[in-house]
């Protein structure tokens, strides 16, 4: 028999296809920023999406893009960690609990996700970042719920690739080993299909920073799906697109049918 959580990741890779997830939850650590003002607008544009991740107070404004057959599922994330705001430099990137996963649930969500820094400098932060995590994926089996760790390296921008592919490495394994369903993290390049191997749960690819051109971002989630990855997660390089509408088509010709980025922009007339 099927559990609650089975079911429902079965709807995310529906028919055994890769998933494409937005991201509009940037408002949660960075305020408005462009393109990102006015949610119901924006998830308007969103809903051929296979899921959407929100901050859990955006659940309730934007629960219309969620209530009908065939949309998009929701996923809340559950904690809040100083890493991602990255406009104050905060170096700590420590984490603080937001909202349980059964809260999650009776707001809408299908699946949460939890969040989660590593090799931050500090041990104290580091036990007690994995500690978030542990809590978050008992409550979520609780409650029978699908849960994505998200692999966030504690100041990313500044470390090396090489630091960053053995960081990001160890810490999906890490995360995998605690319990969580499915993984989000950084394409690290080439060395991203080691990361997607040793990991025993589906991998996601962020799309990370809003890249200079359209190409430049489909380019990258032909690699990301190339490396092994089971789907990906963009925010700022499809909010911010033109049309958003028209890139999301072009992901889907990518992430689920194999397409190259150039025969996608090819055929969505995206220079």
């Amino acid at each position: 028999m099927l559990t609650g959580s089975e079911i429902r990741l079965a709807r995310l890779f529906d028919g055994g296809s890769n998933a494409i997830i937005a991201a509009i939850d940037h408002g949660l650590y960075n305020g408005p920023r462009p393109g990102f003002e006015d949610l119901s607008r924006v998830v308007g544009r969103l809903t051929a999406a296979d899921a959407i991740l929100l901050a859990p107070g955006q659940a309730r404004h934007l629960a219309g893009a969620f209530s009908h057959r065939g949309a998009p599922a929701m996923i809340i994330r559950l904690n809040w960690g100083t890493q991602y705001a990255t406009q104050w430099g905060y170096g700590e990137s420590r984490s603080i609990p937001m909202i349980s996963a059964a809260d999650a649930i009776a707001l809408g969500a299908d699946i949460v996700l939890v969040g989660m820094s590593i090799k931050t400098g500090s041990e104290a932060v580091d036990a007690e970042n994995m500690e978030m995590v542990a809590r978050c994926v008992a409550e979520a089996r609780h409650a029978g719920v699908p849960i994505v760790g998200e692999v966030y390296p504690a100041g990313h921008e500044d470390i090396s690739p090489e630091e960053r592919q053995e960081v990001i490495s160890i810490g999906c394994r890490m995360v995998a080993e605690v319990g969580v369903d499915l993984v989000k993290t950084f394409h690290t390049g080439d060395a991203f299909a080691d990361v997607c191997a040793s990991t025993p749960v589906p991998v996601l690819g962020l799309g990370a920073k809003k890249l200079p051109a359209e190409t430049d971002a489909l380019e990258l989630a032909e690699h990301i799906i190339r490396t092994g990855s089971r789907g990906v997660v963009f925010g700022r390089n499809l909010v911010q697109a033109p049309s958003g509408e028209r890139f999301l088509e072009a992901l889907k010709d990518i992430v689920k049918r194999g397409a190259t980025a150039a025969e996608a922009a090819a055929a969505h007339g995206i220079a």
